[in-house]
């Protein structure tokens, strides 16, 4: 691992909870976006993360454009890994650059506009649904009652490609 710096976008805070324990772990400062737009130098190696949404990792394409991106990290409703060849696949990952998704949480308080709407509309959906997977009935509760799954445990499979 090459990278100088983790980039982030974060919604409702958990990318950003993520984001600083990873800095700790490897020893790279962190950054929001905006400030690495305007605090690192075009071209310079980092790790992307961002929050899920619709499958693609919200900041990616922005810092794909000023940064090397070394690998992308989504956080989302699901489950670690879960999420990984859809958010690889909507955000047109070229193939040597490793994606990863961790589960992150849902804070209803932390929602705002269409995004408290469209998480509406997603449990909406989920609970009419019939025969629900294990996974999906996961989902509809976290959806539900809230949630915090931010831990170490679901960084294990970037921290070992980053030990690599």
């Amino acid at each position: 691992m090459n990278a100088k710096a983790i980039v982030y976008t974060s919604n409702t805070g958990y990318t950003a909870r993520y984001a600083a324990m990873l800095s700790d772990k490897l020893g790279v400062p962190a950054h929001s976006l905006a400030d690495a737009l305007k605090a690192l130098p075009a071209g310079t190696p980092v790790i992307c993360m961002g929050w899920l949404m619709a499958g693609s990792v919200k900041g990616y394409g922005k810092a794909a454009k000023r940064f090397a991106v070394e690998a992308v990290i989504g956080v989302g409703l699901g489950d670690t890994g879960a999420q990984d060849e859809a958010a690889r696949k909507a955000c047109r990952l070229p193939a040597d650059v490793p994606v990863f998704t961790v589960q992150g949480g849902m804070d209803h308080a932390r929602l705002k506009g269409g995004y408290k709407l469209g998480i509406s509309l997603l449990t909406k959906a989920m609970a009419a649904k019939k025969n629900r997977t294990p996974d999906e009935d996961r989902m509809l509760h976290l959806l539900i009652n809230g949630g915090d799954y931010v831990s170490e445990k679901e960084l294990a499979a970037v921290l070992a490609w980053a030990d690599r």
